[in-house]
């Protein structure tokens, strides 16, 4: 059947406008529209990639599943960082180039089509539903996904869409809410797919005073509580049956351009959607598998990033209300989603521009009436959109 066509408001050249009013104001242009890290690549990352690429294998063709070496890490980090020994709950996992295209290829991989409904977020990473599209089956927008009864009685309901850390809410859900999800879709026999991006930027105060003492005293990176997995035992009953788990050390490591992710979970859903994996070449090359074994075992590295952004997103929630905005810190993930003033987050983003400031609009995810303000700027445009926002009119 093939790709089917798909339709999405998520189109970047509708933000050019502001950029280039934005770029002629007083002080000129501060980009927080695009969550694309900027901080540099963990030391033990880059010079992983350095050994790899000289290795004599290193010309070779890699292995889809990855190396012995990337998989030993991948099983390492579920079960030291996030409390899922994927072993113990029959589930495997596969590295994926980077997050987007499993997320975009997820609903096809599943052998989705007509008839077939895919559950996601209202608001949310547009991804979801281009994916779903892509596959020709039936998008169904709920509020909460841990509203069960939103959906589970929708005839064809096959998989779930769940992200926590939400992108762009900042929303996390508790393990108990995630198993409310996985018992709901065992019962009709879906897939919980549960994108898991910003695990490891979850803004608990815990969180925060661990990371400033382990700055202080050292420490072996183990500071960060990260948010519920839906492959933990309280969350999925012990078995990865029906459970997928998507990752990605884009944010954590600041690798979006080493393109290095994961699928994590259910033995039968992996086997087969790596079968097909490997005949379409989705791969990570070689030397990227080293570096991204690297970057799981740097937890020391993350906390580094953690504090970045924490202190980035204080900063940004103070200017934010100084300038009129209804905001709070958010529990995950990198960004200020706010309500615009306007009530329309277009006329909000022109006065934005003005001050020469350019967020995300909230249509892009679900909320024309909203804002997104990513924190992934270096610290010099944090603070100068801090200043800006704070004294200027």
């Amino acid at each position: 059947m093939g790709f089917q066509p798909f339709s999405t408001p998520y189109d970047w050249s509708r933000v050019a406008h502001y950029k280039r009013v934005a770029r002629n104001s007083q002080g000129g242009l501060i980009d927080l529209s695009v969550g694309s890290p900027v901080d540099p690549v963990p030391d033990s990352v880059r010079k992983a990639l350095a050994v790899a690429s000289d290795d004599a294998n290193a010309n070779g063709y890699p292995a889809t599943v990855g190396t012995d070496d990337l998989q030993l890490a991948l099983h390492d980090w579920f079960r030291d960082v996030r409390g899922a020994d994927l072993d113990a709950i029959g589930a495997s996992v596969v590295p994926t180039v980077g997050s987007k295209e499993a997320v975009a290829l997820m609903a096809s991989l599943l052998g989705l089509g007509d008839g077939d409904v895919v559950v996601q977020p209202r608001v949310s990473y547009p991804t979801y539903e281009i994916g779903t599209q892509l596959a020709g089956a039936t998008v169904l927008k709920v509020d909460d996904v841990a509203d069960v009864a939103s959906w589970k009685d929708v005839p064809g309901v096959r998989a779930i869409w769940v992200n926590s850390p939400n992108n762009p809410t900042g929303d996390v859900y508790s393990a108990a809410r995630l198993k409310a999800i996985v018992d709901a879709a065992r019962a009709i026999d879906a897939v919980v797919l549960s994108d898991e991006c910003y695990a490891m930027m979850t803004w608990t105060k815990a969180n925060r005073d661990a990371v400033a003492r382990a700055a202080v005293d050292g420490g072996e990176g183990r500071a960060i509580r990260p948010s519920a997995c839906a492959l933990q035992p309280d969350a999925c009953s012990g078995s990865a049956d029906h459970v997928l788990v998507l990752y990605s050390l884009s944010k954590q490591s600041n690798m979006a351009g080493y393109r290095t992710a994961c699928i994590a979970g259910d033995k039968a859903i992996i086997g087969p959607m790596t079968a097909v994996r490997k005949q379409i070449g989705e791969i990570v090359p070689g030397p990227v598998q080293a570096a991204m074994a690297a970057g799981l075992r740097d937890g020391v590295a993350v906390e580094t990033q953690f504090a970045r952004y924490s202190a980035r997103l204080l900063e940004l929630v103070g200017a934010l209300r100084a300038h009129g905005y209804a905001v709070d810190m958010p529990q995950g993930a990198l960004y200020v989603w706010v309500k615009a003033k306007s009530g329309d987050c277009w006329t909000d983003m022109e006065a934005l521009a003005q001050l020469g400031i350019v967020p995300s609009p909230g249509e892009f995810y679900g909320a024309p009436d909203y804002l997104r303000f990513s924190v992934t700027a270096t610290d010099d445009a944090i603070g100068q959109a801090a200043l800006r926002l704070s004294t200027w009119e």
